[in-house]
């Protein structure tokens, strides 16, 4: 979540999103990247990751816990996709930060 504040001793905007950090995982943002191509099991993203099936396991629960991607049974195999909505959700917060940028291109804290 990015949030505003106005206490002068804190910056304007905190980048707090368990998704953001998340996605800083490589093998994580591998695995998110995939599937914003297509579908795909756990047997695809370990051959595609090159990790362990017990690790994409976790990566893609740590995933749906955040609402990043969602899980639908398929026959013995479960299918992954990514959520957009998760994405534009970030987008967003993201879009935030960047105006909070701009608006500070012009501000500088004179030194003591």
């Amino acid at each position: 979540m990015i949030s505003l504040q106005t206490d002068a001793t804190r910056p304007e905007v905190i980048v707090n999103d368990p998704a953001l950090r998340l996605l800083a995982d490589p093998v994580r943002a591998r695995i998110v990247e995939h599937l914003a191509v297509e579908q795909l099991c756990t047997c695809h993203l370990v051959e595609l990751t090159g990790a362990r099936q017990s690790n994409v396991s976790n990566h893609l629960r740590a995933l749906r816990q955040a609402g990043l991607v969602t899980a639908e049974p398929c026959g013995r195999f479960t299918y992954y996709r990514l959520e957009p909505a998760a994405l534009v959700r970030l987008g967003g917060q993201l879009d935030a930060l960047r105006r909070a940028a701009e608006a500070a291109l012009d501000r500088r804290r004179p030194c003591p």
